[in-house]
């Protein structure tokens, strides 16, 4: 089935047009929303909005300006993409906002989503023990987290690690497009293999962590998404093992870990029950997602070096 039909074209004029329509198909082909929407209201118009370059808060007049040919041509491929598909709309319109900040987006990164923008936005009140000179954005992907890091803290450092050379090249423009050269740069390597010696005040992570349950469940649109960025063994914790062995060697004195594992959260409890570690809550939604000082990295980095084979 196809987005559009000659005659549907005929009938959609104006942008309140394809909205309404919009939500309509979305509802009756059971599109999957989890990138930045949660219902076929708002995904109908971001994308249509966002496709003609309109700000979300536009004046509810505008809505029933008419379109040229050239953007029903262009509204139709996109809502053909996006029902026929399944892509999701950071992925057609190449952009995506976390923090109230654009990034480029493309299939070699996943679309930011983090629960953790609500702590940046909060400065990590209260749980930073001191201003962060240094941070770490380990497994950055299209490094929406790090600069916005950046940008709450202006007079820290901030390094965008990651194992995917395609995925750095997305942080790496995001950086030029923030105009952030002179203190965010990128380290390639496998979790912190290409960070030999150094040490950071806050270490802030989205690694891979889907397990292999969850991942086989994804809805079509994930599949979109680059599977490294994904998964992560049987429990989704083949990463987080290592960087839980390895967070004490790269954390200042007074340091901080901050890690989203998502629905793993219960695989991290069971296998660490003797770690207290602090989950974060979110007002805005969001899970999974816990704290370690460095000094409990410290204490506990024996029974994590134990345990990194489940």
């Amino acid at each position: 089935m196809t987005a559009a039909t000659p005659a549907t074209q005929t009938r959609l004029r104006t942008l309140r047009d394809y909205i309404r329509w919009a939500v309509s198909r979305f509802h009756n082909e059971g599109l999957f929303f989890g990138h930045g929407t949660d219902n076929a209201w708002d995904e109908a118009r971001q994308l249509v909005l966002g496709a003609l370059h309109l700000p979300w808060e536009i004046a509810d007049s505008y809505l029933d300006c008419r379109l040229e040919d050239a953007e029903h041509a262009q509204l139709h491929a996109l809502l053909e993409r996006r029902i026929n598909e399944r892509v999701p709309t950071a992925y057609l319109l190449g952009e995506a906002w976390f923090c109230d900040l654009p990034f480029l987006v493309d299939e070699r990164v996943l679309i930011p989503r983090s629960p953790i923008a609500e702590q940046i936005t909060r400065h990590f009140e209260p749980w930073l023990a001191q201003e962060p000179a240094r941070i770490l954005d380990l497994c950055t992907g299209s490094g929406c987290i790090g600069i916005a890091c950046a940008y709450e803290f202006p007079e820290a450092e901030v390094v965008l690690g990651d194992l995917s050379f395609e995925a750095l090249e997305v942080a790496n423009q995001n950086i030029e497009r923030h105009a952030l050269e002179d203190r965010v740069y990128t380290v390639q390597g496998d979790g912190f293999a290409g960070l030999p010696g150094q040490r950071f005040d806050l270490i802030v992570s989205n690694p891979p962590y889907v397990d292999a349950e969850d991942f086989a469940d994804m809805p079509a649109e994930y599949q979109h998404e680059p599977a490294l960025g994904l998964a992560c063994g049987n429990d989704g914790l083949d990463l987080v093992r290592r960087m839980l062995a390895e967070a004490a060697d790269h954390l200042t004195e007074k340091g901080t870990l901050i890690v989203e594992v998502g629905n793993s959260q219960v695989h991290v409890e069971a296998l660490y029950p003797e770690v207290d570690f602090t989950w974060l809550e979110f007002e805005r939604g969001g899970h999974g997602v816990f704290l370690l000082a460095a000094q409990q990295c410290r204490e506990h980095q024996q029974l994590f070096r134990e345990r990194l084979n489940g």
